[in-house]
């Protein structure tokens, strides 16, 4: 989830073909694009196990690249489906439109995904934006979701949430800190290295995202690893126009008639609000929160001991 004073302001196979990659701890990665809205977006498989999992990364404007590595406790038991969203990391990068960043785009994306792969209902992981997606893709196709988990979601509606939690983010890092942040943020979309701009960024950036400073390097996934014209794409195109879609965006009227079963996880310290958090749980008739203590935005390598348990339960105990 970025923060509108801190990055993007949000309001922050080729068919047929597989590529191999290098082999990860959980089997080796299967990459390659499917055929989107009207875009060729890039995916990546990780796993084994007979249940699919669609990984629905954060941002907006940001790629599964992050995910990747600090999910492979879960990569270990079930087959993981990753995807860069339209218009960043290694999908296809599209022209500056607003038309073409809609959330109705993004929900024809996912479905495309599905049917790409052949899946009648999916199960949907979600992280920080992440769940806008699922929850707007839930909602367009209730019939086509058998179970959601939702980890460091944004909250339901827009609500206060902006100001609380840029806010809150901002509280946490030094004057100097901020400042270099925003510099950082102007390199990345002007400057002549995207990338070492984006690393520096993140190096500063997790710090007001985790519980406690020295949990930070946990977090071994790449925030950069789509190179510069992805993350330029992103920050100044994708990002913006996809949190702009959003406006003061309500999603708890339609979470009603959404039965799948939802297991919504939050750091108690994240800096997204914990009770607008819950309104998730209010809004639909199936979902739980699980709060984590000890952890922030990043509650699946801050606290694993709590994390994966809790997720393998409700996938065992939920299977369709």
């Amino acid at each position: 989830m970025r923060s509108k004073n801190l990055l993007v302001p949000w309001i922050a196979m080729l068919l047929g073909c597989h590529a191999s990659a290098p082999a990860s701890p959980a089997g080796v990665a299967e990459e390659g694009q499917f055929a989107g809205d009207g875009a060729k977006l890039f995916y990546r498989v990780v796993g084994r196990g007979p249940d699919v999992l669609v990984m629905i990364h954060g941002g907006p404007g940001m790629d599964s690249g992050y995910m990747v590595p600090d999910f492979a406790p879960l990569a270990e038991r079930h087959r993981l489906v990753f995807y860069d969203q339209r218009g960043a990391g290694r999908s296809e990068l599209l022209r500056d439109d607003p038309a073409l960043f809609t959330m109705a785009r993004h929900v024809a994306d996912l479905d495309a995904l599905r049917a790409h792969f052949g899946l009648g209902r999916m199960t949907l992981v979600a992280h920080s934006f992440g769940p806008a997606i699922a929850a707007s893709y839930a909602i367009a196709h209730p019939d086509r979701v058998a179970r959601m988990i939702f980890l460091g979601p944004v909250p339901p509606r827009a609500g206060d949430f902006e100001k609380r939690y840029g806010a809150t983010l901002e509280g946490r890092l030094t004057p100097e800190e901020r400042a270099e942040m925003a510099r950082l943020e102007d390199a990345m979309v002007h400057g002549p290295d995207p990338v070492a701009a984006c690393r520096a960024y993140w190096a500063i950036g997790v710090k007001p995202r985790v519980d406690r400073p020295e949990l930070a390097s946990r977090v071994t996934g790449d925030f950069c690893s789509a190179g510069g014209d992805a993350i330029r794409a992103g920050m100044s195109v994708a990002g913006p126009h996809t949190s702009e879609s959003l406006g003061d965006w309500d999603f708890r009227p339609g979470l009603a008639a959404v039965k799948a079963p939802t297991l919504v996880i939050h750091g108690e310290s994240d800096a997204i609000p914990i009770d607008l958090v819950e309104e998730w749980t209010a809004a639909m008739p199936a979902a739980k929160l699980v709060k984590v203590p000890g952890a922030s935005h990043f509650p699946y390598v801050e606290r694993p001991d709590l994390v994966w348990p809790a997720i393998e339960s409700f996938l065992q105990a939920t299977r369709p």
